[in-house]
């Protein structure tokens, strides 16, 4: 995912090759090849409705009205009622927020089944001057890696490929170029973004930053949620 300059293989009509990081992207993976059968489109639609239901039962449970989750999350309330009414797929970028305002582990909010030892034993590894740290264990359609990008990454070196990104600051300052933005993220922020953007992410030029990227096939509208970088005095 660290994206300066990770090898980045050609990404199939129906996956991503792996060990790419998008231009301050994300390292990419195989993913299968579009074409889900019916079968598999009705078991996501099934567990969007499961999804929903239970965000619904832990809103109410709270005494939360959608207005006042919307409010709280920065989510609009059309949105959250299609999530909730399994109209919606639950991404990440709408289940951290909520996660948060519940003080809810993602798990335990999505009232996820147990299972065993969720431990993966992947050792970190350098590409380009970062290091890597792929966080699933299998190719699929999503791609999960830490990453730690070095203080000294800070000139862009923006690239587009087919995919959707997502990514969380755990610490350090991020700096994130897509498009016509240039914006500063810190620790505890997210974006999303179409990857056919021209786009780049690096350090600040301070410290290290540690990030969290999740890359997936599917382009959809970019959403930022980061504070616009500040403009330089002088």
């Amino acid at each position: 995912m660290p994206d300066n300059d990770m090898t980045h293989h050609r990404i199939a009509q129906g996956g991503a090759a792996q060990g790419d990081t998008a231009h301050g992207g994300t390292p990419e993976s195989d993913t299968p090849h579009s074409g889900a059968t019916q079968g598999g489109a009705a078991r996501g639609g099934t567990a969007a409705i499961d999804v929903g239901a239970r965000l619904r039962h832990v809103r109410v449970r709270r005494g939360l009205t959608l207005t006042a989750l919307a409010e709280l999350t920065g989510i609009s309330k059309s949105t959250l009622s299609r999530l909730e009414n399994g109209q919606r797929r639950p991404g990440l970028d709408l289940l951290v927020p909520i996660a948060r305002v519940h003080r809810m582990p993602l798990d335990q909010l999505v009232g996820a089944p147990a299972t065993g030892d969720p431990r993966i034993a992947f050792a970190p590894r350098e590409s380009n001057g970062r290091t890597v740290v792929p966080l699933t264990p299998h190719p699929g359609s999503l791609q999960a890696w830490k990453v730690v990008v070095p203080a000294e990454q800070s000139e862009p070196a923006v690239r587009v490929h087919e995919g959707h990104e997502w990514l969380y600051v755990l610490s350090g300052s991020l700096r994130l170029v897509l498009g016509d933005h240039d914006i500063v993220m810190r620790g505890g922020e997210t974006a999303e973004f179409d990857t056919r953007v021209p786009h780049w992410f690096g350090s600040t030029g301070e410290r290290p930053v540690e990030i969290l990227s999740i890359l997936g096939r599917q382009g959809e509208r970019m959403r930022v949620r980061a504070r616009p970088r500040a403009k330089q005095q002088g």
